[in-house]
């Protein structure tokens, strides 16, 4: 059992940065905007999120170290923000190519954070180390309960029940409010919310800004739940996340489940050789290739039945309306 109790736990540090970051590009498409660079928004938010971290370290802080994950959160989403507010630029106000656009973001991010983390570092170091464990061993009496609590309440980050909550927010966000279903029609038909008083401008850059506010976020929990130090590589995350995103079809129901799919396979790929019946064989290659095969194969199978928002990409012009 603790085996599988490992395995599921696993499973939740790959699949809560998927959640999040493909729930922003939700937002994101949803409006309107397709946005290709939520890997440099992952990079630039766990840039200042683990920059935050190290300074608190530095100084001697003695904040609790998961009130200081809550901080570092809330910087990680200011960062990924005003990094996604390039694009909302590009795309929106000068109506360039967001795919371009998305793309050169993408190449932009790791060669400021390298950068910038080579030109504060006095030791002219590429990468940002931090010592600080943000897991929790037990959560009290929720621990104790049979099999929900070994899996949910040790060992555990509480990255964990962020996601949960952004999902849930997520979820109410665009099925039943107002603002949720203005976006939507932003993303559909953005002539005819203009024509009834929505400003499709608003909300575009609303979508945008959202997007790279979680994306940033989805940065910080995938660095500070896989290593100890950040060289402004999130190993293509952003990129699985836009599989996730239409895997699942751009509903938050499915991006959950798509988001535990792959996030189980990474599980898989990086666990197999705990479990005896398969640790000895000499197919390595085949469980660390899983993942990736896994992602080529739903998408080449689910992007048929897939609905992307009909005007995603299409930059929108009221004097055409």
């Amino acid at each position: 059992m603790d085996i599988l109790y490992t395995i599921i736990r696993e499973s939740f540090i790959f699949s809560v940065p998927l959640l999040i970051v493909a729930l922003g590009g939700m937002f994101s498409e949803k409006s309107g905007v397709i946005n290709i660079a939520l890997e440099g928004a992952m990079v630039f938010g766990a840039f200042f999120g683990i920059g935050f971290i190290r300074i608190m370290e530095n100084a001697g802080s003695p904040l609790n170290s998961n009130l200081m994950l809550i901080l570092a959160g809330i910087i990680s989403m200011i960062a990924g923000g005003l990094f996604s507010s390039l694009l909302a630029f590009s795309a929106i106000n000068m109506k360039a190519d967001q795919t371009i656009g998305g793309t050169a973001l993408n190449l932009l991010a790791p060669a400021v954070v390298i950068y910038a983390t080579r030109a504060l570092s006095p030791q002219d170091v590429k990468n940002i180390q931090f010592s600080t464990s943000f897991l929790i061993q037990k959560v009290p009496f929720l621990g104790d309960i049979p099999v929900i609590g070994d899996i949910f309440f040790r060992k555990i980050n509480i990255m964990l029940y962020i996601g949960i909550a952004i999902w849930i927010i997520s979820w109410i966000v665009i099925r039943k409010t107002r603002f949720g279903l203005r976006l939507s029609a932003c993303g559909e038909h953005p002539q005819a919310a203009d024509s009834v008083g929505i400003n499709v401008y608003h909300y575009r850059w609303a979508g945008t800004i959202i997007s790279g506010c979680l994306a940033g976020l989805g940065g910080l929990a995938y660095i500070i739940s896989s290593t100890v130090s950040f060289d402004g590589n999130v190993n293509g995350y952003g990129f699985l996340a836009i599989a996730v995103l239409i895997f699942g079809q751009w509903k938050p129901e499915k991006i959950v489940w798509a988001a535990l799919f792959f996030g189980i396979t990474k599980s898989f790929a990086s666990t197999y050789y705990l479990i005896p019946a398969i640790s000895d064989l000499s197919i390595a290659w085949f469980f660390k290739m899983l993942p990736f095969i896994a992602t080529l194969a739903v998408l080449m199978f689910s992007s048929r039945n897939s609905r992307a928002p009909k005007s995603e990409g299409i930059p929108y012009d009221q004097g055409k309306r």
